[in-house]
């Protein structure tokens, strides 16, 4: 069978990365009898078969350190992955206003040109200075909160709902950028 990289052995076993080669088999024979699919009770085929794979890797000194290296960079990636996306109350506040302005420009090009009044990403990133890597995601939260919609040529359009929610938010945003532009000219 070949190791899956996405399943976290230890917690198939129920065991710590510390416990040693005595503890993995007493525990995997405690699992593998409660799940085995002969138990009328408590059998589970799948969970046994999980068991039973957790076992085969964790048992065999070469394929447990080769799951150990693997198992460090998984963890080490979840948290990475943890701690960028809540890095700070600022970036949530940063994501908000983003949207906010995106909705504003959409919302100016509506009123302003209604026979064109949408903008391609290109435009947006030019417009709010922001690479459209970086409005991929809001981007794609306002498609999906139906605030915008991509026209058939690929451009952004905010819809009415998009106008509804720009219309009960524009005060906080304005009151917003004014705050961090404040902030600004005092820490120059």
């Amino acid at each position: 069978m070949s190791e899956d990289r996405t399943v976290d052995y230890y917690e198939t076993l129920q065991i710590s990365p510390n416990a040693d080669a005595d503890l993995v088999g007493r525990v995997y024979r405690l699992l593998a009898q409660r799940f085995h699919p002969d138990n009328v009770e408590t059998g589970n085929a799948s969970r046994f078969r999980e068991v039973h794979q957790a076992y085969t890797v964790l048992s065999n000194p070469e394929s447990r350190a080769r799951y150990d290296a693997t198992h460090a960079r998984m963890k080490k990636e979840r948290w990475r992955l943890i701690s960028a996306g809540a890095q700070s109350e600022n970036d949530f506040q940063a994501e908000q206003a983003l949207r906010l302005t995106i909705l504003e420009v959409l919302y100016t090009r509506r009123r302003t040109d209604a026979q064109n009044p949408g903008l391609f990403p290109v435009e947006l990133e030019e417009m709010t200075g922001h690479p459209q890597e970086h409005l991929e995601f809001t981007m794609w939260f306002l498609v999906q909160k139906g605030l915008l919609n991509r026209s058939d040529n690929s451009r952004i359009v905010i819809s009415a709902a998009g106008v509804e929610y720009l219309e009960e938010h524009y005060q906080s945003n304005a009151t917003q950028r004014r705050l961090r532009l404040e902030g600004a000219r005092h820490a120059s």
